[in-house]
């Protein structure tokens, strides 16, 4: 009988996932839910059949460690996140933590490493559950407010975080207490596999794509134009407080200065979405006084986030004076952007090279869980895998030979890099 291989088993825990998370037309794995739970305990069991050590954190990110023969030594770590957005694909998250056990079960049949190799299964990364960017990771570092618990809820329950945590097992006191579960000095080095959510590795007949940056975003979840409901047929156009126009005219302006960004060569992203009024209200023969949406903007430079901040809260300003609305952007969330570490990246292009493996370097339009290792000085680098239909949909399509080549483009810069020392890569 032929002996399991690393990608054999891959293979077969990708199905196994896709199995236990259906939830027609994808899979849903909520954060803090029993389908994540089951994806844990899918990873650990199978970590335990291979003889690695495993812990779980109080907040419930799990560790699985190949012990290294300096137990002290900085650790080099890898992983990425098990829960999915409601109805998405198995492989947004899934792949990096599933690589990272192809990597170890790779190095476990050599020579023992110097110092732990560690696969982190983070918990809670989509924020469509809890609105916290990056909750497990930055919660394992202490980073989130102390509030967080008892103030954020989950969307689909509307029940605090703080339950949830709680209902399955975890700790709620560690976010409060801003009580860290790892010390950014311990960690050598975090590299993070996740498939691409755009098309550009497809465009390029690219296999594998290594990140440059990943993206800052400010969100705002619950921007408002109050204008005032009138009849559509006796309200003429001077006197109407019109908040879709009012929208409309926003959302150009924001065309307009994006098209200009590009053109002087800035890296900015624009998504407007929710984009609405409420047919309860505004029916076909009323002027709709109030329109909703929601505003994502994102860039690998900050100073570019921050200088659309200013420009686009002063024209809220200027179209509400002029249209005679009100237009509130309300609160916002702030990512900061994450550059990769150089030396890392010259690492897994070197690695790239050495297995003929072929690549793209690009930026990552999304946020990950890399980029909270990246922000505290950790050096961090990406691996994107090429998918096609995008990802947080049920057509999410990674080839497992694509997600082979990638696997040897890690596996290839870790041995390297442990074994003889790669220089650049790892501090």
């Amino acid at each position: 009988m032929a002996l399991l291989t690393p990608l054999d088993r891959a293979e077969r825990l990708f199905a196994e996932l896709a199995k236990l998370s259906a939830d027609a037309p994808g899979v849903t794995r909520a954060s803090f839910g029993t389908v994540e739970d089951a994806a844990h305990a899918m990873i650990t069991r199978e970590a335990k059949t291979l003889g690695l050590e495993t812990r779980t954190d109080a907040i419930g990110n799990l560790y699985v460690t190949l012990p290294g023969a300096d137990r002290d030594a900085p650790v080099l770590m890898t992983g990425s996140h098990l829960d999915s957005v409601p109805h998405g694909g198995n492989f947004d998250g899934a792949a990096g933590v599933i690589a990272g056990l192809v990597l170890l079960e790779t190095l476990l049949n050599g020579p023992q490493p110097p110092c732990d190799v560690t696969l982190m299964a983070i918990r809670a990364e989509e924020m469509i559950w809890f609105p916290e960017h990056y909750l497990g990771s930055r919660a394992a570092f202490g980073l989130l407010p102390r509030d967080a618990p008892d103030r954020v809820k989950r969307s689909d329950t509307g029940r605090s975080l703080a339950e949830h945590m709680a209902e399955a097992g975890f700790d709620p006191q560690a976010i409060r207490d801003s009580k860290s579960q790892l010390d950014p000095d311990q960690i050598a080095a975090f590299v993070e596999m996740h498939i691409e959510q755009g098309p550009v590795l497809v465009e390029a007949q690219r296999p594998v794509g290594i990140v440059t940056a990943i993206r800052g975003n400010i969100r705002h979840r619950f921007c408002r134009i109050e204008g005032e409901t009138t009849h559509a047929g006796g309200v003429p156009r001077r006197s109407r407080r019109d908040a879709v126009l009012a929208g409309t005219e926003l959302a150009q302006a924001m065309e307009a200065y994006w098209l200009d960004a590009e053109a002087k060569g800035d890296d900015l992203v624009l998504t407007l979405g929710e984009f609405t009024t409420n047919p309860k209200l505004h029916g076909i023969t009323k002027v709709p006084g109030l329109l909703t949406f929601t505003l994502d903007v994102r860039s690998q430079d900050d100073t570019v986030l921050n200088l659309f901040e200013r420009w686009v809260q002063q024209q809220a300003r200027d179209i509400g004076e002029r249209r005679g609305v009100r237009i509130d952007l309300g609160p916002y969330t702030q990512a900061a952007a994450a550059p990769m570490d150089v030396g890392l990246r010259r690492g897994l292009v070197m690695a790239a090279e050495r297995r003929k493996v072929e690549f793209l370097e690009l930026p990552s339009g999304g946020g990950h869980d890399c980029a909270t290792f990246a922000i505290l000085g950790i050096p961090s680098a990406m691996l994107f895998i090429r998918n096609e239909h995008g990802s947080h949909n049920p057509d999410e399509h990674m080839e497992l030979s694509d997600f082979s080549e990638a696997c040897a483009v890690l596996t290839t810069w870790a041995q390297e890099t442990l074994f003889k020392g790669w220089p650049g890569t790892m501090r």
